[in-house]
């Protein structure tokens, strides 16, 4: 039977750096293999999917947004779609599209923040629940959420509120499929040199600040979910941050951050 990886926000960043490590270890497999990579601009994510190259593993792309419940609805068609040429499973689902808006909300767009709370949250379900019937025991899922999950953050506030939706949905998610035998992991990652702080700016921050290696964290989600882990925590800082979050103040933390951690919007 065909087996399947699906990667969203496959074009550049972390989603990039997923398909990179995910195709090298199954480039030689000997099971029909495919991986589907969904982004938004189609040359960006034909050109990337042309540095793919070997004969074992196909690579398919699709463009499209994946907002809301509409983006949803793609790859639920996209799935429809495939299973009329016959039965496949889904092997492993890697949840990576999404992105963040800096500065205090009443300064930020409404209309952005929306935007990102369907696509960080709203696509990220439906995905999920679209995806699972095509799953068995063996399966994985990596939801992509962020350090910023644990606490409630100033000046990151509808960002930080998405990832905590995905962290707390990933954990229900992994308990009740505990016993169907497929996996779910939050990766929970601090700041990764990737383009996030260029978007989430508005271009007014050009790099992420101290910024760590994406290879590196891929690389250890990865292995993470192949151990069934429920959280990916790379950086020792990471590990620790998350674990003194638990004796913060919700409103406490957002105050401090939005006092003392002002990023450019």
């Amino acid at each position: 039977m065909k087996r399947i990886i699906i990667i969203t926000g496959a074009s550049s960043g972390m989603g990039a750096e997923f398909a990179r490590q995910v195709y090298t270890q199954h480039k030689n497999t000997t099971t029909q293999t495919e991986m589907w990579l969904i982004a938004r601009e189609d040359d960006k994510l034909r050109d990337f999917a042309t540095t793919l190259t070997g004969k074992n593993i196909l690579v398919r792309t699709f463009a499209f947004d994946l907002r809301g419940s509409v983006g949803a609805e793609h790859v639920n068609n996209l799935l429809n779609t495939e299973s009329k040429n016959g039965k496949f499973v889904v092997d492993l689902l890697i949840n990576n599209a999404g992105f963040g808006t800096y500065g205090p909300f009443a300064e930020t767009d409404p209309a952005r923040e929306m935007s990102m709370v369907e696509l960080n949250c709203t696509a990220l379900t439906g995905i999920c629940g679209f995806v699972l019937p095509y799953m068995q025991r063996g399966g994985h899922i990596i939801n992509v959420a962020s350090l910023a999950a644990f606490l409630p953050l100033g000046n990151f506030a509808v960002y930080a509120a998405t990832k905590s939706y995905v962290l707390s949905f990933s954990m229900a998610l992994a308990a009740e499929l505990k016993e169907r035998g497929i996996s779910v992991c939050a990766l929970c990652p601090g700041s990764v040199s990737t383009n996030f702080a260029n978007v989430a700016s508005n271009g007014k921050r050009r790099e992420v600040l101290h910024g760590r290696d994406p290879r590196k964290v891929v690389a250890h989600c990865l292995r993470a979910s192949q151990r069934n882990k429920k959280i990916a925590l790379w950086a020792t800082k990471w590990k620790v941050t998350a674990f003194l979050s638990r004796f913060v103040g919700r409103y406490i933390g957002a105050r401090f951050t939005y006092l003392f951690n002002k990023r450019p919007h």
